[in-house]
């Protein structure tokens, strides 16, 4: 789905036109992006957490060159969903069984 598609679906769902979820879209993903620049955890309740989180340097081996490289630490953004949106996934989305 792209950011058109789910602009229409959600103004559709909370009945606000498409520049006003726009705006509110980008205004949560603004504040989001300003708490993960903090270190923040953000978490939604039935949801899940979004976490930035250090990968430690390691090494790699190009398969190409069979040299070994260093890939230096970085910081990633990790999502981790609650037991229930993780279970609907397993089930492929299904929702008639839960």
């Amino acid at each position: 789905m792209n950011n058109k598609a789910f602009i229409a679906e959600l103004s559709k769902r909370i009945g606000k036109s498409a520049d006003e979820t726009q705006m509110l879209t980008y205004a949560l993903v603004d504040t989001m992006n300003e708490f993960f620049q903090e270190g923040d955890v953000v978490s939604f309740n039935n949801f899940g957490t979004f976490e930035v989180k250090k990968r430690l340097e390691r090494i790699i081996i190009s398969p190409t060159t069979k040299k070994k490289m260093l890939v230096p630490p970085k910081l990633v953004l990790g999502f981790k969903p609650v037991a229930a949106v993780r279970e609907k996934i397993k089930k492929g989305g299904d929702d008639t069984n839960g």
